[in-house]
């Protein structure tokens, strides 16, 4: 595998990131599947929840909407708590994993095949739209995926997301101490790609935006930001994930969680 620093277009991220998805998908919910939970809703390595950080607010009788839904086990909590979710993700693969969570647990989500850039979805039709650590960071032309949650939501309704915090992107991807020093610019947004040395094809692409970035997207399609949460990594939590560790997390952030608001227009 070749690792390259480059521009990406929109359709050349998609070809990537879903298949990547799809062969990933079998050892992603056997590695983690026990941590995340059936129906459980974590907003990152650290085991934040959604109980805990409450920033989708009450979701019972709410239209729910949540972006690179995977197996559907946050969908599946908002579902346990009376909320209507439903899933959309880029994976086939990830979706047979929700189906089969789905029979195994007898909480249903009705999940689509489909992408953050273009929801197959009527304007208004969510009280809620969320992504915990999904789609957005492996979208390229996130202006449109930020305008279309807004087309979709309706006026008033709640965003939330959870991302690799920003600032990790001047850090080597090592959950070790060598993962501690600097080694790149935290304005640099040209995409991580990863090519495969056989075909010469991308096989992984990843975007990154800075804090101020998220701030100006947000604001730009009509939301209000109502939380930024950056989660402590909590004693005696010794769970590696990629990158995210103990070692790291006692001293800097590993995600940064955002909640807004639709502003009525």
């Amino acid at each position: 595998m070749r690792v390259e620093r480059r521009p990406v277009s929109e359709q050349e991220s998609r070809r990537a990131n879903g298949p990547d998805w799809d062969r990933y998908a079998d050892e992603y919910q056997s590695t983690h599947g026990e941590f995340l939970g059936d129906a459980g809703f974590v907003w990152g390595p650290e085991g934040f929840t959604e109980a805990e950080a409450g920033v989708l607010g009450d979701v019972a009788d709410r239209d729910v909407l949540e972006v690179g839904s995977g197996a559907g086990q946050c969908s599946r909590w908002v579902r346990s708590r009376g909320g209507r979710a439903y899933g959309l993700d880029l994976s086939f693969r990830q979706l047979q994993h929700s189906r089969r969570i789905d029979a195994e647990t007898g909480v249903c989500v009705p999940s689509v095949l489909g992408t953050a850039t273009a929801l197959p979805f009527a304007d208004d039709s969510f009280d809620v739209v969320f992504s915990s650590f999904g789609a957005l960071q492996f979208v390229s032309e996130i202006d449109a995926a930020v305008s279309e949650t807004a087309r979709v939501l309706r006026p008033g309704g709640r965003y939330a997301f959870s991302i690799t915090h920003p600032t990790r992107w001047m850090f080597p991807d090592d959950p070790g101490v060598e993962g501690l020093t600097a080694s790149q610019s935290y304005w640099d947004r040209t995409p991580y790609v990863e090519v495969d040395d056989a075909t010469g094809v991308v096989s992984y692409v990843e975007h990154h935006r800075t804090l101020g970035d998220w701030v100006s997207l947000l604001a730009g399609a009509g939301f209000m930001i109502t939380e930024l949460l950056e989660p402590e990594w909590p004693e005696g939590h010794e769970r590696v994930w990629g990158g995210w560790s103990g070692v790291r997390g006692r001293l800097t952030p590993g995600t940064a969680l955002f909640g807004a608001r639709l502003l009525p227009t």
